[in-house]
């Protein structure tokens, strides 16, 4: 691995920071942060986001400031699926590959958890030892970071219907995150194949480089985008295991409109092949394969979009260091790029997995339609006992009228041992509907996933849970066993 030596006399983008006045009383800014986590944490109330409001509140230009540091800027990472997981593989390559990386990394993606993250890092005196930050934005927090601190690089996933009681519709997603490809001042990646995604190259200001990730063209129906989406009831058996990586993927159903039209635009990174913890990926003209360590197809296709990123940040930087020692840590192969990304272990609940008593039990986030096809179809539930969870707090979301929208015709051999959460009934409704056997249903969660995880010992075991029900499944799962602490759910 290479040791970090980015030129600290690399000239930051003066476009890129947000001049705020700087209050006298700032010295005591982190000071006063870190005494409030302190106190939330003692007396379990406040949550960690609590310092960042707190900063917000008495200093707010801390963020400002702090990042307007950096020689590399900031990455922003956002979109409706993967945010987590690909902000930590970009973040993860990029060190790999010898940078300093900030990043916030258990998901706290709201303006103020950045700023709490934050405080965990810097020196007393407001120093913060990075070289670039790396950073998962939700979509509507996005708007008002750009507000304070301009990207230097954004990557931006795609559009799904998501939390419908907080966004709406996809266009007014969509709108959320032209902000974002407006305020970037460096480089903009692309999904080619989400078109309303690839439409926000418009957005891009003059100045700002505008890429590309792609998928080949056999595997654009296994990706569906929102337009695409189809109900059981017109298509069936969408979901089942993956072909061997040799294989080339056909489409699993007729998907209607599959077609995105974006296929003529140029991706810098293309993923042209899947298989189990397997993937192909073309850059310049090249295939490359390599095995991975993340957990589902649908991480492939998120290990594409941070490939690109990735990329454009070292290939940006070495041709802004070219005359200084940096250039050399800095012009990497794309050997080395494909190395990194086979070395990048999947984000906490993200095909996390945990041993419970000799059974491997893999936490499978869901909250929208395609990701939770997309989790059917790359978890084989043969041989394996499945549990699924549904919350529908403010961070799930409240309109679960997504579920419908999912084909579960999948678990109908193999059925579902346990139905939990607080919409379990709902749940288990569902799953009827597709003729999905329930052998359990228990709106205690905790109660849920202890019978659940004791049953069967040495099978494995999938639960596809909610946000707030993977963060409850967890601390349920860290008092029968080890469970690595992710800064959250406990």
């Amino acid at each position: 691995m290479m040791a970090s030596n980015v030129s600290r006399d690399v000239s930051q983008d003066q476009s890129s920071v947000v001049q705020t006045c700087k209050p006298w009383y700032a010295f005591a800014t982190v000071a006063a942060g870190r005494f409030v986590r302190f106190a939330s944490r003692v007396t379990k109330h406040g949550g960690s986001a609590l310092p960042g409001k707190v900063v917000e509140k008495i200093d707010p230009g801390f963020l400002t400031r702090t990042l307007g540091q950096l020689p590399l800027g900031v990455v922003l990472v956002s979109g409706t699926n993967g945010k987590t997981t690909t902000t930590r593989m970009v973040a993860s390559m990029l060190s790999d590959l010898g940078l300093k990386v900030f990043t916030n990394p258990t998901g706290s993606n709201f303006v103020r958890g950045v700023v709490s993250a934050l405080l965990t890092e810097v020196t007393f005196g407001g120093k913060l030892d990075a070289d670039i930050a790396v950073l998962e934005l939700d979509e509507a927090y996005a708007v008002h970071f750009v507000k304070q601190v301009k990207p230097r690089y954004a990557l931006l996933l795609n559009v799904m219907r998501d939390q419908l009681d907080r966004f709406g519709e996809i266009d007014t997603t969509a709108k959320l995150l032209s902000h974002v490809a407006a305020a970037t001042t460096g480089t903009v990646v692309l999904n080619r194949e989400d078109p309303r995604i690839a439409a926000l190259a418009a957005k891009a200001p003059a100045g700002t480089t505008v890429r590309y990730f792609g998928l080949a063209d056999d595997l654009r129906h296994y990706f569906p985008s929102d337009d695409d989406m189809a109900t059981t009831v017109s298509v069936e058996g969408v979901a089942g295991p993956l072909p061997s990586v040799s294989t080339p993927l056909s489409p699993r159903s007729e998907l209607r409109g599959a077609s995105t039209g974006t296929a003529e635009l140029p991706a810098d990174v293309t993923l042209t092949a899947v298989g189990d913890h397997k993937a192909t990926f073309q850059m310049d003209g090249q295939g490359y394969a390599t095995d991975v360590k993340l957990e589902g197809v649908y991480n492939l296709y998120n290990a594409a979009a941070a490939l690109a990123v990735v990329r454009a940040v070292m290939q940006d930087n070495a041709a802004a260091s070219k005359a200084t020692a940096a250039a050399n840590a800095c012009a990497v192969s794309a050997d080395e790029l494909i190395a990194a990304v086979s070395r990048v272990t999947p984000a906490f609940g993200r095909g996390e997995v945990i041993d419970v008593n000799g059974s491997p039990v893999e936490l499978l986030l869901v909250k929208n339609p395609m990701g939770f096809r997309l989790s059917l179809a790359s978890f084989d539930p043969a041989n394996a006992d499945t549990m699924i969870a549904i919350n529908d707090e403010y961070a799930d979301g409240r309109d679960m009228s997504w579920l419908w929208d999912v084909d579960f015709t999948s678990l109908r051999a193999s059925g579902v041992a346990m139905v939990s959460g607080v919409r379990a009934w709902d749940m288990a409704l569902r799953l009827g509907y597709d003729q999905v056997p329930v052998a359990d249903t228990n709106t205690d969660l905790e109660q849920a996933v202890t019978a659940f995880v004791n049953a069967n010992p040495g099978t494995r075991k999938h639960i596809y849970c909610t946000y707030t029900a993977m963060l409850k499944t967890r601390a349920v799962l860290g008092r029968i066993t080890e469970v690595r602490d992710a800064g959250v759910g406990k």
